[in-house]
């Protein structure tokens, strides 16, 4: 969605510059975000329809109070795009009665099994019991699979390798599935959607009585995404989607915009292979990012397990003060690296995400961080809180005692310089810009 989001920060940022709002702009914005969305493989249709009422609101809608023309144009597209994406987050109802049963399908290579783990290691982490159930008796390596990401996210795993029936596996498992608050069913898929297919999921769908049958779907299948969704839905009657991919493809809106025509929402999307990283769906913060607006409800939710939310909250406001020292940096690092790519993390910060920041600075490579974690460790405390006298001999002492070259301690000293100055030039421009933008997420 890089691309996607690109071309929308900068329309938002020829609006900004924008001496006047007339008809003639907003027919130019219209055809940049239909532009930007047909490019990501948004259905055609729900394009035309989708900007056709962001350009009705435009020219007809009244100023609305405290707010300039500019801005009320930025917030109709952003509130239309959350409109399109389906309004609020969805999510799972874990825990209403035991087990919470929740069954996911999709084709071979939607990235099922590896989606299982990743909900079951996200409600563990919540503090429910949770099982894996592994009902794919075709793909050779899919319980072989599950097993070890059952390992890996430290759940347990229900497997019956010696019976070719699914409907038999779940039968002998009943009485055991008793005992969690939720369990994660993974289903068989195939290269199309066949007949074979929808015959063995209509009868583990009457078996099995799922409270939740999501749709596991890859971002990069484009258009293909729509006929999948209504064919699975009429199948098994979807009640929710999971987009995987979601990191790695400029395609993406086809499978968006299928949830948006059968009316099945999108409730999780995998951001990247770990098997942390899954987010629930949620449109105002997922189109706040895309606009570089950040989203700190995301940025609360990635945090827990690996920081308190107070310390979650801290590290914006601290970012943003632009007064950090080495010892701030060196509190953060261990943490972020938990969270996430940096560049991720930064997208989730108000008015980060409208940044040209350094590559360099987004994309720092796990083992420089760990080098720069020794250099800190030989630091004195008075070094750490003013960086800038790191010179000399002290660079020398400091490399010399954490096993690092004197041009790796000059390196974090310049990463520090830049980090510095680039918070300074941001000092109170995304608070202002919070208030002043009417977003649900910041009023």
């Amino acid at each position: 969605m890089d691309k996607l989001s690109s071309s929308l920060k900068t329309t938002l940022q020829k609006i900004a510059k924008s001496m006047f709002v007339d008809e003639k702009l907003v027919n130019e914005l219209v055809k940049e975000i239909q532009r930007a969305l047909l490019q990501a493989d948004v259905n055609v249709q729900l394009v035309f329809e989708l900007t056709q009422r962001m350009k009705e609101r435009a020219l007809k809608e009244e100023l609305h109070k405290g707010l300039s023309k500019r801005e009320q144009l930025i917030n109709i597209v952003y509130e239309e795009l959350v409109g399109f994406l389906g309004k609020e987050r969805h999510e799972l109802e874990i825990g209403k009665h035991k087990p919470s049963k929740v069954m996911l399908v999709g084709l071979f290579g939607s990235g099922k099994t590896t989606t299982a783990a990743k909900l079951a290691r996200f409600y563990a982490k919540r503090g429910y019991r949770i099982a894996l159930v592994g009902l794919d008796v075709h793909r050779p390596a899919a319980m072989d699979q599950l097993e070890q990401l059952g390992k890996q996210a430290n759940i347990p795993v229900l497997l019956n390798r010696g019976e070719k029936n699914p409907v038999n596996i779940w039968q002998g498992f009943k009485d055991e599935v008793k005992k969690y608050d939720a369990v994660f069913i993974d289903t068989a898929g195939r290269d199309a959607l066949s007949q074979d297919l929808i015959a063995e999921l209509e009868a583990l769908n009457r078996e099995i009585k799922p409270d939740e049958n999501l749709l596991v779907i890859s971002a990069d299948l484009g258009q293909a995404a729509k006929k999948q969704a209504e064919q699975f839905h009429a199948s098994c009657h979807i009640s929710g989607v999971v987009t995987t991919k979601m990191d790695g493809t400029a395609k993406a809106g086809g499978a968006l915009s299928a949830c948006a025509v059968t009316q099945a929402p999108i409730k999780f999307i995998g951001v990247g292979e770990k098997i942390d990283e899954l987010e629930v769906f949620n449109p105002p913060g997922f189109v706040s990012r895309m606009l570089g607006m950040g989203d700190l409800e995301a940025l609360l939710e990635k945090t827990k397990g690996v920081i308190t939310e107070e310390q979650a909250q801290d590290l914006g406001k601290r970012l943003l003060k632009g007064d950090f020292n080495l010892i701030d940096l060196y509190e953060q690092m261990s943490a972020m690296r938990k969270m996430g790519p940096l560049s991720k993390i930064v997208e989730m910060i108000p008015g980060f995400g409208q940044l040209k920041m350094p590559e360099e600075m987004l994309h720092v490579q796990e083992e420089k961080l760990e080098k720069w974690r020794h250099i800190m460790d030989s630091c004195t405390k008075e070094e750490l809180e003013d960086p800038e006298i790191i010179t000399g001999s002290r660079a020398e002492r400091i490399a010399k005692g954490s096993g690092a070259s004197v041009a790796e301690v000059r390196e974090l000293v310049k990463q520090y310089g830049q980090s510095k100055k680039l918070m300074k030039m941001m000092k109170g421009k995304p608070e202002k810009m919070m208030k002043r933008m009417k977003f649900p997420k910041f009023a």
